[in-house]
């Protein structure tokens, strides 16, 4: 009897439908490295990789619309409670031979002068001090942050927002952002994505602002 032989097919020949996620079990970090160099940067799927498994998710078209809002609340938040920032988008994190991810948006605060012009990431270079992720909520996702150590995380999935602050045991979810103290963005925040979907973007977002004048004043 002949042998069979394994079939073996590039990561960027596979045709995955939106929505759709990749589990990819036992992968070395340097097959890590390589499937992102033959993926290259010009692609709609993103990954993370965590404790050698690799995930691979495309996302849905209307997965788009949430995560672009909410990136621009946060920047509102950032501009009304006086804080400079960077932004860095999808940007590819990675801690040598222990995990990679690609939030939907990611800033530095506390460090962002360190960030300023910078157009490559170098191997000294700290985490972002604040990511966000829509529509997922793996468990590779959420090690992979916390291997990088990225002190806050929101995923916003099924119409809720759910807040992670990085403690010495791990990711917690708690009530209010550690960025954001004593905001209610965890209602605020999926009241302006429906609202979004019902008025549009704009108005979304001129609405979300003049309630957070309003409660940033009072308080």
């Amino acid at each position: 009897m002949s042998a069979i032989s394994p079939i073996v097919k590039p990561v960027s020949q596979m045709q995955l439908a939106p929505g759709s996620v990749l589990t990819i079990p036992d992968v070395s970090w340097d097959e890590f490295e390589l499937i992102l160099e033959e993926m290259g940067e010009k692609r709609t799927a993103r990954v993370a990789y965590s404790r050698g498994i690799l995930e691979i998710m495309v996302p849905l078209p209307e997965h788009e619309k949430p995560k672009e809002l909410i990136s621009d609340i946060v920047k509102i938040l950032l501009r009304r409670t006086g804080r400079r920032y960077e932004p860095f988008g999808s940007t590819t994190f990675k801690r040598s031979h222990s995990a990679g991810v690609e939030p939907d948006a990611c800033f530095y605060i506390q460090n962002y002068q360190q960030m300023i012009g910078r157009r490559r990431l170098e191997p000294d270079d700290p985490p972002p001090d604040f990511a966000i992720e829509s529509d997922v909520t793996s468990k590779t996702t959420l090690e992979a942050y916390e291997a990088l150590g990225v002190p806050e995380l929101w995923i916003y999935a099924k119409g809720e927002l759910t807040i992670y602050s990085l403690q010495a045991e791990g990711y917690c979810s708690v009530e209010t952002s550690p960025t954001f103290a004593n905001l209610p963005l965890k209602q605020l925040i999926p009241d302006t994505v429906e609202r979004a979907w019902l008025v549009g973007t704009v108005q979304a977002l001129e609405e979300f602002e003049t309630e957070i004048t309003r409660i940033i004043a009072c308080s």
